[in-house]
């Protein structure tokens, strides 16, 4: 099937799993492994309009203690600052795909509408971001997923 720019709902639903990530900032630097060379990440939509999403970077350490709250600070911050998750609903129009976060691991979020420019062909999904801030300067990702049979 060729590159598609407007689908149908239908073909979102379902499982994803990550395949690739790029990221591009306002320089056109590129980076092509914006969260580690083994980045993880899972994306379901559902038939009546529900999204969740998480990407976890690559290389995470784990805590020194199963014990959330006798982590050390910094342990939690960096296992805060390498994993991204949030869900809420889904709307699309053609080629734009709207993730209306209702719960996320950035709190900031929650509430907002994430637009994501969209590409289907062969069970692959490719969204990209608008340029939004990360590490102090504006980035663009570009985000490969793969259908889950």
């Amino acid at each position: 099937m060729p590159s598609t720019t407007t689908f149908e709902p239908a073909d979102l639903v379902g499982a994803w799993t990550l395949i690739s990530a790029s990221a591009t900032d306002d320089l056109g630097h590129r980076d092509d492994a914006p969260f580690g060379k083994s980045a993880t990440g899972s994306l379901i939509y559902t038939a009546d309009g529900r999204i969740s999403a998480m990407i976890s970077h690559g290389g995470r350490a784990p805590l020194s203690s199963e014990d959330l709250s006798i982590a050390t600070p910094a342990e939690r911050a960096e296992a805060f600052r390498t994993f991204n998750a949030y869900s809420g609903r889904y709307t699309l129009a053609r080629d734009r795909v709207t993730h209306h976060v209702e719960i996320a691991s950035l709190p900031n979020w929650v509430g907002r509408e994430l637009v994501r420019m969209a590409r289907y062909c062969d069970d692959r999904l490719t969204l990209e971001t608008p340029p939004h801030p990360v590490d102090g300067s504006p980035r663009s990702f570009i985000i490969v997923w793969q259908r889950l049979r």
